[in-house]
């Protein structure tokens, strides 16, 4: 009786293992090497708005001209539009000026190829805390990055995107009028 038994728990800890899924990998918008530091200008961002297909944990790719694809196994460390607001937190500063401004980022696309690029497509309004919209700032932003065909270089190329929003935003807050030049 022992052995059948014996033969049934193997079974079940084998069957239990075929089962058993690939680890989740967690990625960040955050660069391992801090941001620039903030000085000068304070910006606070009042809000950012990433398209519904991308917003969530789970990484979204782009295939073909109209595929999207979930990556069931490689996600973002908080929802997308969490994700770049912390990477923006830490990117952000201004070289001069004492005033306090905010910043609203409003995300058209996202888009992530791997063995091509990560794109991001903004729209942001920059404007002096507590003024009128007279003074608002309205700029946009088309930041593409070549990547190569893993994930890892994916979330490296949407990083570097990132850090050249977050250089165009502090350049219009450091007093320069008008929208930076598209790079």
């Amino acid at each position: 009786m022992a052995l059948p038994l014996k033969i049934t728990v193997l079974a079940a800890f084998m069957l239990l293992g075929a089962c058993r899924s690939d680890p989740i990998s967690f990625h960040t918008l955050v660069p391992a090497q801090p941001g620039s530091g903030r000085s000068g200008s304070e910006i606070a961002i009042e809000g950012i708005t990433v398209p519904p297909q991308v917003d969530r944990a789970q990484i979204v790719i782009r295939q073909g001209n109209s595929g999207l694809a979930i990556l069931e196994t490689e996600w973002w460390g908080a929802t997308l539009a969490d994700e770049l607001r912390t990477a923006l937190v830490d990117q952000l500063s201004s070289a001069s000026g004492q005033q306090k401004l905010s910043v609203r980022v409003d995300v058209q696309r996202f888009d992530s190829i791997p063995g091509q690029y990560g794109l991001i497509d903004v729209k942001w309004r920059l404007r002096p805390l507590g003024a009128a919209d007279s003074a608002l700032l309205t700029c946009r932003s088309v930041l593409q990055t070549p990547s190569g065909p893993s994930i890892d270089e994916l979330v490296a190329a949407q990083q570097n995107n990132v850090k050249r929003l977050a250089a165009q935003i502090s350049q219009a807050a450091s007093g320069s009028r008008g929208c930076p030049p598209a790079s």
